[in-house]
């Protein structure tokens, strides 16, 4: 004796999958949206300067000093940059740093020569970096 229930006493459920596919469509475009977002920020935060340092020469003075001879590339010459060149001794400590202010010029490359004083014999000396953002105290006096 199976008796059928009545229709009404188990409701079926309804699913509107309008509704689901919308929400899944607006959720998705806002993450990749928000991974665009994120994705720009990054690039513009971490992205390289304009500007780039090479390394030509570097000669021994004397005991505590040391010559480097580099050229810096901007990609705009009319904007100062300033580059960190160091000198290292025998046994690769930092011995000495120097920052180097260039002013704007006509020319997108700059032959530099600087000397860098150090606290021991120097062995070698090197660009560490170079950028477009030139502290306050480089530029006033």
């Amino acid at each position: 004796m199976t008796e059928t229930p009545p229709a009404d006493r188990y409701p079926t459920p309804t699913r509107d999958l309008r509704g689901s596919r919308v929400v899944a469509i607006i959720l998705s475009v806002g993450v990749v949206l928000l991974g665009l977002a994120l994705a720009f920020f990054a690039y513009n935060k971490f992205a390289g300067d304009d500007v780039e340092g090479q390394s030509i020469a570097y000669n021994l003075v004397d005991e505590s000093t040391i010559s480097i001879r580099f050229t810096v590339t901007r990609e705009d010459p009319s904007e100062s940059a300033v580059c960190i060149v160091r000198a290292r001794s025998r046994d690769g400590s930092e011995t000495g740093r120097r920052e180097v202010y260039l002013g704007p010029s006509d020319s997108g490359t700059v032959d530099v020569t600087t000397l860098i004083k150090t606290s021991q014999r120097p062995a070698i000396a090197d660009i560490y970096g170079c950028g477009t953002t030139v502290p306050e105290y480089l530029t006033n006096g």
